[in-house]
């Protein structure tokens, strides 16, 4: 079984053996497949790196430039809302009348109770800051790592050396380590990412954590190391611009953001979409050709790079529709579109905005005595509501991400 699954045939060119890449002089090394445990370890040291500068550091910063670490105040114990918001987050008209009926709470007590509960779960600023804060540090540190060590080798600029001698080539210990440590990153962000910051993009991220990774895990195994770094690089070169737009954004500097965002725009349009397109995909898909040769795994290979192009696409879609919003609705400010935990409109205006919806079903929907008894419940003033509820607490939550 074993035999057949590492067959010579598919994962390797015309007259490549296993045996070609083994690594028998140290001064000649070739990546191994055995390295890659070495990664899982790197990557709880990374995780536990992340949490201590969260902690430790970059909390001071937010301190210092006055981020409130808000504690939100928990809705009132309600099993049968609870219930309701594990399902659906933002319930419907025909659900606020059943939860009404069911709690015997106004519908006006329902909404309310459904604000607070989604307040509850939003990071607070603090949290946000430093998880930006942590990404910027790291993309920053090993995108210039990475620069210093491809700045001299002939694949940085040529990309036919990416296969020129193939399957004979060698690593040098900067990009050995500059592999290990880009790949545990990636493997310490598919797991912490269920743990941070909820955006609307999840399962995007999730998977381009995951195509990332095999990528990376794949051209190790196979000694795809040349192409691997121009991968990195190029995405490297972005996200540091990305997260310090964000942290100026959290410490109030929105021209700074504004600044960043728009750095950002470009250098993810010249790097993701026409540098790797036009330098990675083609040296994998065209150059190889010519200089190795066309087999099964390199169809596997170039599919997941495919996959990152997909994704590359997609996310500037969004970066467009944030770069219109600041452009021609000045008034706006540059917003995270991808934050499922954020919210365009405060919690009052979404709280008149269900009343209207609500009232209007129920004038519909409800005739004499009883629409006269829930309407008058649902239009009780904000000062009658039961005290019992939080205040609202939007204004602590209205900063976005960008």
């Amino acid at each position: 079984m074993a035999s057949t699954f590492w067959s010579e045939w598919f994962w390797l060119p015309e007259g490549v053996t296993w045996d070609d890449l083994k690594s028998e002089e140290s001064d000649k090394y070739q990546p191994q497949v055995k390295d890659l445990r070495l990664v899982l370890y790197l990557a709880i040291f990374v995780f536990l790196i992340r949490k201590i500068l969260e902690r430790f550091l970059f909390t001071k910063i937010g301190e210092y430039f006055c981020i409130r670490d808000r504690v939100p105040k928990k809705a009132p114990k309600n099993t049968i809302c609870e219930e309701s918001y594990k399902i659906r987050k933002f319930p419907k008209e025909d659900a606020l009348l059943q939860l009404s009926k069911q709690t015997d709470l106004s519908v006006r007590q329902i909404e309310r109770w459904f604000r607070v509960r989604r307040n509850q779960d939003r990071p607070s600023m603090m949290c946000r800051f430093t998880e930006a804060a942590w990404r910027f540090t790291f993309y920053f540190s090993i995108f210039m790592y990475g620069l210093c060590v491809l700045w001299d080798k002939e694949w940085f600029a040529d990309s036919t050396y990416c296969w020129k001698g193939y399957p004979y080539h060698y690593l040098s210990s900067g990009i050995y380590w500059y592999y290990q440590i880009e790949m545990s990153f990636y493997w310490s962000l598919l797991f912490s990412q269920f743990f941070d910051i909820q955006r609307k993009d999840f399962w995007e991220m999730f998977f381009h954590h995951l195509a990332t990774i095999f990528l990376l895990t794949f051209s190790w195994s196979l000694n795809f190391i040349r192409v691997g770094t121009l991968v990195l690089v190029i995405h490297d070169a972005v996200d540091f611009w990305l997260e310090i737009a964000k942290c100026a954004k959290y410490a109030g500097f929105q021209k700074l953001c504004d600044a960043g965002f728009a750095i950002m725009g470009i250098v993810w349009f010249v790097t993701r979409l026409v540098i790797y397109p036009f330098k990675v995909l083609k040296t994998s898909w065209f150059e190889c050709k010519e200089i190795v040769g066309i087999y099964p795994s390199l169809y596997v290979f170039n599919a997941m790079l495919l996959v990152l192009l997909i994704l590359h696409v997609y996310w500037f879609k969004l970066i467009v529709i944030v770069a219109h919003r600041a452009i021609f609705k000045s008034h706006e400010e540059i917003t995270d579109i991808r934050s499922s935990t954020e919210e365009e409109v405060s919690e009052e205006a979404e709280a008149d905005s269900n009343n209207t919806a609500s009232s209007n079903h129920i004038a519909n929907h409800y005739d004499g005595e009883k629409a006269s008894k829930l309407l008058s419940r649902n239009t009780t003033s904000k000062a009658s509501v039961d005290d019992c509820l939080p205040t609202d607490q939007s204004s602590a939550c209205n900063h976005t991400d960008k």
